[in-house]
């Protein structure tokens, strides 16, 4: 059965047992909160990793037990990076999640070319919404990592997309490649690539989902639009997965979400050796533990 809440998200991870989860600059209370939770309900076993005295000083604060955690003490932003991709590597975490830190301060270790998470495979970030008034989840790719794809690289960020979306057990996605319209028009070059990702997708060169585009925002979402517009589409009104032009477009789009429609947002990165959970600093302790939950679902 396809997952459609963040609650449901938690229970499954629930039922896969505990993950090893990396926290780098673990010094923010939201991500100290995160990390107990999810160690209480057994979705997690957290290092912590960062400046010492700070991580003990908010605990005691917030009256936090970290008694039952390792703590490394990496008084840097980026040592802490270091070390918990260092972690990865070494076989001793499952996954590795940003604390006080922005996701660029986690993607510079990761991407090393020598010590990093690099596999082969772009590395791309995936937000997961609860929208209001949907039946179902959302996920937006990619407004966090890779700047102005090319091609070659929205091929990845389609076929990362649809592979997270499965990994929550929606066995067919349907994915909208988002343009400022629903035609094919030589002058904007989003449009081309959408209907070629959407004719890649018929030929099996991506696999798993159901592709189309070009579509708008409002016809990918609203099957009214999509028929007022008489557009015949498997994905028009009903798209699981929306897939933004470039980071721009990607980063206004999720925080409309997160602002206007009061969705909750769980973030992670995907396509390195390990997930990288990236919640959003403003994101709460609550959606921080969705996002570990979410990188368990998605560990080998």
């Amino acid at each position: 059965m396809p997952i459609k809440t963040f609650a449901e998200i938690i229970e499954a991870a629930k039922a896969r047992g505990p993950r090893r989860v990396a926290i780098a600059a673990a010094h923010e209370y939201e991500s100290l909160w995160a990390a107990r939770h999810a160690q209480d309900i057994g979705i997690a076993r957290c290092t912590l990793i960062g400046d010492v005295f700070k991580i003990q000083e908010l605990a005691r604060q917030h009256n936090i037990d970290i008694s039952d955690m390792e703590i490394i003490h990496e008084p840097t932003i980026e040592g802490a990076g270091r070390k918990a991709v260092e972690l990865a590597n070494a076989g001793r975490a499952d996954m590795v999640m940003k604390g006080k830190m922005e996701t660029a301060e986690i993607l510079i270790p990761a991407l090393d070319k020598e010590r990093g998470l690099r596999t082969g495979k772009a590395l791309t970030y995936i937000a997961v919404f609860e929208v209001p008034g949907l039946d179902r989840l959302i996920f937006v790719s990619d407004p966090g990592v890779i700047i102005a794809p090319t091609m070659y690289q929205k091929v990845e960020i389609v076929q990362n997309a649809i592979d997270v979306a499965q990994a929550l057990g929606i066995e067919q996605p349907k994915v909208a490649i988002l343009t400022a319209l629903e035609n094919v028009n030589p002058k904007m070059p989003a449009t081309v690539d959408a209907a070629s990702l959407s004719k890649m997708a018929e030929r099996g060169q991506i696999k798993g989902g159901i592709v189309d585009g070009p579509l708008a925002l409002d016809n990918a979402i609203s099957a009214q639009s999509a028929e007022k517009k008489g557009i015949e589409s498997r994905v028009a009104g009903q798209a699981d997965i929306l897939i933004t032009p470039d980071i721009e477009a990607g980063n206004v789009l999720v925080k409309s979400l997160t602002y206007f429609a009061r969705s909750e947002m769980a973030a992670i990165v995907v396509g390195g050796r390990v997930p990288l959970v990236t919640p959003s600093r403003s994101g709460s302790d609550e959606v921080k533990m969705v996002s570990i939950a979410l990188g368990n679902l998605l560990t080998d």
